[in-house]
């Protein structure tokens, strides 16, 4: 693995990418596994890229499990914190904020 092309490529321009689906995934309120099957998608368009610009290896399965897991990883992230910001800002009077990752009922 390259680590200079795995920052550049997968991290820094897929990982943009999976975050933006991410956020568009939670905001449009789809469900989770949508983001599975994108990030699927995004690590195969990866490692096309990792062989046409860089002359990595096209069927490396390594190389796609990694780079399609970090891409993964990314998208929920996203997707979690979408779902949270959604979720108190829309409905403030059932739901407030305990992290950046959840939320809890409010009690009465």
């Amino acid at each position: 693995m390259n680590i200079p092309v795995y920052i550049g490529l997968t991290l820094i321009l897929f990982g943009g990418a999976a975050y933006m689906t991410g956020q568009a995934i939670s905001s449009t309120w789809r469900p989770l596994y949508q983001v599975l099957i994108y990030s699927l998608l995004l690590g195969a368009a990866d490692r096309f890229l990792v062989f046409a610009l860089f002359g990595g290896d096209l069927t490396s399965l390594s190389g796609y499990l990694v780079d399609t897991a970090t891409i993964f990883a990314i998208a929920m992230l996203a997707f979690r914190i979408t779902r949270v910001k959604r979720m108190v800002s829309q409905y403030p009077w059932l739901y407030r904020r305990t992290s950046l990752f959840s939320w809890t009922e409010i009690s009465e």
